[in-house]
This record gives structure tokens, C-alpha cells and sequence, in this order.
């Protein structure tokens, strides 16, 4: 499955981000693909990437719920560590701050000078992120086998629910981000229609019968379902 994937999942990321500055792009037509230049959203790669899973557990009988489950907080782990090379690149930082304002966090005196770009000291938005995300991991990893819980599919509902506060509030910070006209974020848009759909789809499931397994329950609780529906 992540051969089909993780590939794919890079593609979205790039198109997600061409679509976004499409402008620029039909005038430099040949830029398309210089991936190598910078240019590739999380919320791309999370689309087509997602899309995959669907169609690979769709061929081989899967519950995509439950793969999903799996995958979610080992994606937010992925995220984490990925935001460091925003941080080496010096980029996706916020807008200007002092020094003695990231003293006050406590940073480490190589996270502070790496912030000081030509001379300006930046929000360090991709530690924040980073933090936000290490952290979400280590909740759902904690409460995702507690008996009678999380049934499936909640599991990476959480991991939606979670991600999409901090990015809504982080991107706010930012200063290269994709804009719908003049007025809001790509990222925070995207980030307030997850939320709420991640809840109406939470609460929609809890309405059927008869219920979805628990997360804890894994491929026996499905098969059980499986034969209770027939």
C-alpha cells in the first residue's frame, strides 16, 4: 500500500500547491515539476494519499476504517519530524518577533539563531506545529486501545480533529501561505470544513446498528459486524 501511496501522495502535495498559485505556473509552465525548489502542501499530500488508501482497501477487502486507524498517529509522528526541514530550510516561519521574545519560550540558543533571518527574528511556527503534532500522536496513541472507547474509524477522525485545530491557529501565523482571495487561508479554510465535517461524520456513525466494532476489537470485531449485517 505505501508503494502506491507515498508516491502518489507527493504528486497531490504538488499539485495541491500548483493549483493554488496556478497563475504563475501556466506562465512558467516548465517549473511544474522542479519540486526540488519548494512547493508541495500537506493538505495535497493528505488528499490523494488518503484517496489511495481508499482504493487500495476497497481491491483487497480491507476496512478502511481500520487501516486508516493504523496509519493516523504514525502520520502525525511523520509530520512532526517533517516540520524540521522547514526549520533547516528557513522557511514556513511567522511573522517578525524579538529575540528576547523567543528567549522568553526557552528555545535552545541553534532554534533562535536559525530563526534570525537576515537579520530578523521569525515566529517559529514549524516548532509549534511540530510540538502540536508530537503531542496529538502521543494522545491518540495512548487512548486509541482503551476497551470500549474508540470504535473504528474514530481513531483517525480524532487524528482530523486534532490536526486541524493547531493547523487552523498556526497557519494564522505564517507569512507564505496559499490565500482564497484576500480574506482567509487555503490551509485555514480547509482546516475549519475538516473539523466540522470530521464531527458530523463521528456523530453520524454513532447513530447506526448495529454498531461499528471498537478500534480494540481489530479484524475480529469487523468480521463480527460483517456477520451480524448479513
Amino acid at each position: 500500500m505505501a508503494l502506491w501511496a507515498i508516491p502518489i501522495g507527493l504528486l497531490g502535495a504538488r499539485l495541491y500547491y500548483v493549483l493554488f498559485e496556478l497563475g504563475y505556473y501556466l506562465q512558467n509552465s516548465g517549473q511544474i515539476l522542479t519540486i526540488w525548489n519548494g512547493g508541495i502542501a500537506i493538505y495535497g499530500g493528505l488528499i490523494a494519499g488518503g484517496g489511495t488508501l481508499y482504493w487500495y482497501a476497497k481491491k483487497k477487502g480491507t476496512s478502511l476504517a481500520l487501516v486508516l486507524d493504523i496509519l493516523a498517529p504514525n502520520v502525525l509522528l511523520a509530520q512532526s519530524i517533517g516540520r524540521w526541514g522547514n526549520f533547516m530550510n528557513q522557511e514556513a516561519h511567522g511573522g517578525l518577533v524579538t529575540r528576547q521574545f523567543l528567549e522568553n519560550l526557552y528555545l535552545p540558543e541553534f532554534i533562535i539563531e536559525q530563526m534570525n533571518i537576515n537579520g530578523t527574528y521569525y515566529h517559529p511556527t514549524f516548532l509549534y506545529e511540530s510540538l502540536w503534532s508530537l503531542l496529538g500522536f502521543v494522545l491518540i496513541v495512548t487512548i486509541r486501545n482503551r476497551k470500549q472507547l474508540l470504535r473504528q474509524g474514530e481513531v483517525a477522525l480524532s487524528y482530523v480533529l486534532w490536526y486541524s485545530v493547531g493547523q487552523f491557529f498556526i497557519e494564522g501565523m505564517r507569512t507564505d501561505s496559499l490565500w482564497i482571495g484576500e480574506w482567509i487561508r487555503v490551509s485555514q479554510a480547509l482546516s475549519l470544513a475538516l473539523f466540522i465535517g470530521a464531527i458530523v461524520v463521528w456523530f453520524i456513525r454513532r447513530q447506526d446498528y448495529p454498531p461499528i466494532s471498537y478500534y480494540s476489537d481489530g479484524n475480529k470485531g469487523q468480521k463480527k459486524t460483517i456477520k451480524m449485517v448479513n
